[in-house]
């Protein structure tokens, strides 16, 4: 059951990734349906994130909901994107949380991934280069 709250990603590590840049490692083995974070966040209407559209900044945001934005607190921001992945995101607007779960079995020293569009399986285009 979700809880809602926010809690220290035990269990993992921020490591540099071989031609990813920084990424977030497991520390421990996960099984399917683990929740690996709850991450919170801050909430921000889209048109105040609209000036760092083009920067470095402007790839870290999540899309909360049709008017606003998301800046990821925790590790949340640092996972990096694969296709297929091997943990998904669910939004909880009520508590203001990002979950990330384990949609794969994941062993100790394997990186998490999410897919940036959502869904695990999405392979549509992003917009950069993926590795």
């Amino acid at each position: 059951m979700d809880d809602g709250l926010a809690i220290a990603p035990h269990g993992l590590a921020v490591r540099e990734i071989e031609g990813r840049g920084r990424g977030v490692v497991a520390l421990r083995s996960f099984r399917v349906g683990d929740v690996i974070e709850r991450a919170p966040v801050i909430v921000v209407p889209r048109a105040e994130v609209a000036p760092l559209r083009g920067t470095l900044l402007d790839d870290y945001w999540f899309w909360w909901d049709e008017t606003h934005n998301a800046c990821a607190l925790g590790w949340a921001s640092l996972y990096n994107h694969a296709c297929p992945a091997n943990a998904t995101f669910r939004c909880v607007h009520e508590s203001r949380v990002l979950v990330i779960t384990a949609v794969r079995a994941l062993a100790a020293g394997s990186e998490v991934t999410i897919n940036y569009h959502g869904d695990p399986e999405d392979g549509s285009p992003v917009w950069f280069s993926a590795r």
